[in-house]
């Protein structure tokens, strides 16, 4: 690997500085670094030099709908973007709720050689929220997988859920949950429930739809002392039952979206 000298980046204080790489390790940071003359140098002015992003809710598509995604294209978007490593959700087809399907993953992420690809594992079989798929055959195959989730399904299941945050716990692992209680959010809804939406004569979804599997979630998290990550936050019910649970010192964390921050039906 050859060593890098890259000048005038800008770092997280906004201050343009140097950085000097040596082995593929960050060897020194100043201005007005000098190297050997077979150094590699990077000109950075105007650029910011940050550390590896990490997406934990990716799509890469294959198997099943490589005409939307490949592994291969997916991680090369991701490091175009910054992104060092990400998280491949299991709801490809065939869904990634065994060993040999998380391994496949794996694989292929180390093929392309761009990112770390980590696949995340069903909680549940062909993501049916019935059967708990293989959770600890997964996190011991060579994919070593510790999230787990039905992703684009809620694990509406209390029990089902219950019994997957309780395998969990015993490796470390994490549960992502959608958060979005199938019977108050129907598949036909296709807005946020509101006035709006009560004008236009659509179905919508209620912000409690959310709220409530969240809550149901952290309660669950507290009983079984294992630990659950909200998917895509969309309602400040959600944020709010989160910043409750986050105060009684449940082990939760969750993640937004940028088109959930932004987008409204506000006209």
């Amino acid at each position: 690997m050859s060593d890098v000298l890259i000048t005038g980046a800008r770092l997280l204080d906004g201050e343009a500085t140097d950085v000097l790489v040596v082995d593929g390790a960050i060897a020194e940071i100043g201005t007005g670094l000098d190297a050997p003359k077979d150094t590699e140098r990077l000109d950075a002015d105007g650029l910011a030099l940050l550390p590896g992003f990490v997406d934990l809710h990716t799509h890469l598509r294959e198997p099943g709908r490589e005409d939307a995604e490949t592994i291969a294209t997916g991680s090369a978007a991701a490091a175009v973007g910054g992104f060092t490593a990400v998280l491949a959700m299991a709801n490809t087809s065939p869904v990634t709720d065994t060993a040999e399907a998380a391994e496949r993953i794996h694989d292929l992420g180390r093929a392309a050689g761009l990112v770390d690809v980590q696949p995340i594992g069903a909680v549940t079989k062909e993501l049916a929220g019935e059967e708990l798929a293989e959770l600890a055959l997964m996190h011991r195959s060579r994919a070593g997988v510790r999230v787990f989730s039905d992703d684009g399904r809620c694990v509406h299941d209390s029990r089902v859920m219950r019994r997957a945050l309780e395998y969990v716990r015993a490796f470390g692992g994490v549960v992502s949950q959608h958060s979005q209680d199938p019977y108050l959010a129907g598949s036909s809804a296709c807005c946020h429930e509101g006035e709006l939406s009560g004008r236009l004569g659509l179905p919508g979804w209620p912000a409690v739809a959310e709220s409530s599997i969240i809550a149901r979630d952290a309660q669950l998290a507290q009983h079984t002392g294992s630990r659950v990550h909200v998917a895509h936050v969309s309602t400040a019910e959600g944020v709010e039952v989160i910043r409750w649970a986050k105060q009684r010192g449940i082990d939760l964390t969750a993640e937004v979206t940028p088109h959930h921050l932004l987008l409204t039906q506000d006209l």
